[in-house]
């Protein structure tokens, strides 16, 4: 299967900042790719030079099987985007703002521009001029365009940008239908991890312009920190007894045990049943897991991640 997207040793310098660092991806057809990083990180700017908008500083990306350069026309006509905020004619309608688009696109049939319209729910404001939509509409008329002419490839940066929580989830769903029913390819930067973590085949992980993990949904699962968080009435009763049947404790906070290793969060009722047992049955005993945010800010070494590892 060929990637839809390589970049090799891909950097961006502004004088002395190094805004994107010798940045190497490979997204695979038909995947949805998640690009997360901290505002500054380098994600627009890489998607910029994915998109021939600037041009590296050293190194090169490929874009469906086109090197991309200034003058490169070859692959557009098979790539959708919408970066930063969207683009819209003020004094156009939605409806108009669509059919501009359209024409730029040889051989998009008519009826595509009322299709989009139905499939984003712009039906209610396709005569509204676009300079006075709310900023969720706007972001719908955006990815509205950049899907109109049913491209392989979609390069978005931050696609729920403005949208309420129904939203959200709508753009969700037609993101996982687009990839499941058309084999479309997904590359989109975002900031709302939990969707990501929803949404993502795989993901990347960039700080300070270098990409400082690559892992898929499967990797992420082994990755993140589980633990078994318990109370009794008698902590160090509780202690002795768990360490009795090789079980490592460290205190938390005055009234609870955390406990790290597998065989421990895999089996909670086992630690119940031990306690129980030794006449110390648990109060309270929770299997927490860590969130993509969680991994996020822990990987970074910023503080709101679970530092236990």
């Amino acid at each position: 299967m060929m990637n839809a997207i390589e970049t090799n040793q891909i950097s961006k310098n502004y004088g002395n900042v190094k805004a994107v660092q010798h940045l190497s991806l490979r997204v695979s057809e038909g995947e949805i790719y998640a690009f997360l990083g901290l505002n500054g990180a380098g994600k627009t700017t890489t998607i910029r030079m994915l998109l021939g908008m600037i041009k590296p500083s050293s190194g090169s990306a490929v874009v469906l099987g086109t090197k991309v350069g200034l003058g490169q026309t070859e692959p557009w006509s098979q790539v959708g985007y919408l970066v930063e905020s969207p683009r819209a004619y003020p004094e156009l309608t939605v409806r108009e703002n669509l059919e501009v688009s359209r024409r730029l696109h040889p051989g998009t049939p008519q009826n595509a521009v009322s299709e989009m319209i139905e499939r984003l729910s712009l039906a209610a404001y396709a005569d509204r001029r676009a300079g006075i939509l709310s900023q969720g509409n706007a972001q719908r008329l955006g990815l509205a365009k950049a899907l109109l002419h049913k491209p392989r490839l979609l390069i978005l940066d931050e696609p729920a940008n403005g949208l309420d929580p129904a939203g959200i989830v709508e753009i969700r769903e037609l993101l996982l239908d687009l990839t499941n029913r058309q084999g479309i390819t997904v590359f989109m930067s975002s900031h709302i991890l939990a969707e990501v973590a929803r949404l993502a085949q795989r993901i990347g992980i960039i700080h300070e312009g270098c990409l400082v993990q690559e892992l898929d949904k499967a990797e992420l699962e082994r990755n993140r920190i589980r633990q078994l968080i318990l109370s009794t009435r008698n902590l160090e009763n509780a202690r002795a007894v768990l360490s009795s049947h090789g079980y490592t404790t460290e205190s938390i906070q005055q009234d609870s045990l955390l406990l790290t290793s597998p065989q421990a969060f895999n089996q909670p009722d086992h630690i119940a049943e031990l306690l129980v047992h030794a006449g110390e049955a648990p109060t309270r005993l929770v299997v927490e897991e860590e969130d993509l945010e969680q991994y996020f800010l822990r990987l970074i070494g910023l503080k709101g991640g679970n530092n236990h590892a």
